[in-house]
């Protein structure tokens, strides 16, 4: 009897362990399961439902998951763009902060950085993800218990609680690429309200109409989920979320900072057991601002774990959640094959807009977002002029800053960086962009073939941290940068010496912002041809250029397409790209042999030769 009571002792203690494991507590005390999480991701699509007042939507499962929930009228992805958002929610983490907010940029991560299913693993979650990754960086090997397209809840333990993500492609912005017949689509172009910024063209209003037939598509897919949690008798223990992975699609949506490319929708359904857990009652709203870098600080409050001290979001829900944020933020790094770099800061009712390259137009030629017919009507209209300021300014250098009362102008067309009667609100804005990014120690300073090169020995992440990032002083000269203001041109000349190789850097794009204004440094910028640092080169012969200086500019470019960096080749072609198109042709055979010379295996890279290709057709018509 002892020996079997002694055998039996173990078994005991660790069933009790793991029963009390998978319990969370009411306000009362109550001790309840851990609750089950689903995740039902669409992608590319802000808020254009019926449960947001979108009145063309046609959105019933959506619209009723809603009447169930709580919705979220101030929810932001961080990124407009897949990668990077994926980066913030998978992490907790601002990709900034750590080296990954350029688009499909990988590098490497510190073991500190955990991915937040991990933490729900170790708890006793059955982890699933049906299908898409795309982090941006390096997955750890002890993510989910499954991920691909057969990914589902169905394959754990009985008993065991799960977080399961269903992802679904419907609404992305590959589906405007091949058109429907206006005769087959359900929503009908003519019925089409068009925002402010686009022009009244047959293409913009069908791709509108197609548009809203996938996200009825899309919602049919998000019906399906529910309905297959409930057949399964799942419903009465299992949260839901619905979102959109960012905003999106058409022009000036996706891979933007308005709210077009970063507001998105947000439905959380709990079940009566759960109701504790929510910030309102069935069927309500909340104006709360959130955003994706708060997601996993929250999936991990509401399952009664622990959130770990490098997470830089918020919790929302659940036990750990804090005081409503004042303000969310949100970044936009290189798009594919063109490099930008912007900031913007989001309260309830203002949006501040930091431009760090303003001498680059919005609409920079990417080619995958150019497969979608409405963007080449909009360019026509553009060339052909007719469009309006509103819808000429998305092809005209930016402002150094913007500022929008979305309140009033939600598609964020008139700028009030300038007037006034906002200037409190403007300086309130700046202060926080700045307080942000010096918070988490920006790394999108850094050019990516300097970014690729300081990474090389440390993670990003550790060494934004050190003493070796001179954050203060690169970030004061990119915000003069940035300014275009010739009062500024003094200490870009004297700074194209300095030691910091960022420093010189942001000198330089000090001196290309300002064009014309910039001929007294065309001695400082000749000598920076000879500069150790590839970005600093490339920057300094683009300006130059500008400045009539076309033999040693274009001359420096070419020697950079032969640079082993594949980012420094995309600087280089980016450059050639907006110089004097009679000047830029003397690099075709530079150009052609690089191509010739390299071959596309993967479909996450090669960027430099999606931007050389461009060249070849701008150039030669092909």
């Amino acid at each position: 009897m002892k020996t079997k009571k002694l055998s039996l002792l173990p078994i005991t203690i660790i069933s009790l362990f793991l029963s009390f494991a998978s319990c969370t507590k009411t306000e009362e005390g109550k001790v309840l399961e851990k609750p089950n999480i689903v995740w039902i991701v669409s992608e590319d699509n802000g808020p254009f439902l019926g449960c947001y007042g979108d009145e063309f939507a046609t959105t019933p499962s959506i619209d009723k998951l809603a009447s169930q929930g709580v919705a979220f009228d101030n929810a932001f992805a961080n990124a407009p763009v897949c990668a990077p958002a994926r980066s913030t929610l998978i992490s907790g983490i601002y990709p900034p902060s750590m080296g990954t907010e350029n688009m499909r940029s990988v590098y490497n991560i510190p073991e500190l950085v955990r991915f937040f299913p991990q933490y729900l693993r170790e708890e006793g979650y059955y982890c699933t993800n049906n299908s898409k990754e795309d982090y941006n960086m390096p997955k750890p090997d002890s993510v989910w218990n499954e991920s691909g397209k057969e990914a589902h809840y169905k394959n754990r333990k009985e008993g065991q609680p799960f977080f399961a993500i269903f992802n679904f492609t419907t609404s992305h912005e590959s589906c405007l690429h091949k058109s429907i017949p206006n005769e087959e689509l359900r929503h009908k172009p003519e019925d089409v309200t068009l925002p402010p910024h686009h022009p009244d063209t047959p293409e913009m209003r069908h791709d509108w109409a197609q548009y809203y037939d996938k996200i009825e598509d899309m919602d049919k897919k998000v019906g399906e989920v529910v309905k297959e949690l409930e057949e399964a008798g799942l419903a009465e223990n299992t949260i839901v979320f619905y979102y959109s992975d960012h905003g999106g699609v058409l022009a000036r949506s996706k891979r933007f900072v308005y709210d077009s490319g970063v507001k998105v929708p947000l439905v959380i359904r709990f079940p009566e057991k759960y109701k504790h857990l929510a910030p309102g009652e069935a069927g309500t709203r909340t104006d709360r601002l959130v955003s994706f870098v708060d997601f996993a600080p929250t999936i991990l409050s509401m399952a009664g774990i622990p959130v770990p001290d490098q997470m830089q979001g918020k919790a929302f829900l659940g036990e750990q959640q804090t005081e409503p944020r004042d303000y969310v933020h949100c970044f936009r790094g290189r798009m594919d094959e063109r490099i930008d770099l912007v900031r913007a800061v989001r309260d309830k009712q203002f949006k501040y807009i930091r431009n760090f390259m303003p001498h680059r137009i919005y609409a920079q030629y990417i080619e995958y977002l150019w497969r979608a017919p409405s963007v080449g009507s909009w360019e026509k209209a553009y060339k052909e002029g007719n469009c309006n300021e509103a819808q000429s300014a998305f092809w005209e250098q930016k402002p150094a800053e913007e500022l929008y009362d979305t309140s009033k102008d939600p598609w964020e067309v008139n700028n009030l960086a300038d007037d006034p009667v906002y200037a409190d609100v403007l300086e309130r804005m700046r202060k926080e962009c700045t307080s942000w990014q010096t918070e988490i120690r920006d790394s999108g300073l850094m050019p990516e073939g300097e970014m690729a090169k300081r990474s090389e020995n440390i993670p990003i992440y550790e060494y934004v941290r050190s003493a070796d990032y001179k954050f203060e002083e690169v970030m004061a000269m990119a915000e003069k940068a940035a300014r275009k203001d010739v009062a500024f041109l003094p200490e870009f000349i004297d700074n194209l010496g300095n030691e910091d190789a960022l420093v010189r850097y942001w000198a330089a794009t000090g001196c290309l912002a300002l064009g014309e204004k910039a001929k007294p440094a065309v001695n400082v910028l000749k000598a920076a041809l000879e500069d150790p640092n590839a970005d600093v080169r490339i920057t300094a012969a683009e300006a130059l250029c500008g400045l009539g200086y076309n033999k040693e500019g274009v001359a420096t470019l070419v020697d950079a397409l032969g640079d082993e960096t594949e980012m420094v080749r995309v600087h280089a072609l980016n450059s050639l790209t907006l110089i004097d198109r009679e000047e830029a042709q003397k690099s075709m055979p530079a150009v052609k042999a690089m191509l010739d010379g390299k071959v596309a295996t993967d479909f996450k890279r090669g960027y430099d030769l999606r931007a050389g290709a461009y060249l070849v057709e701008l150039f030669e018509g092909k």
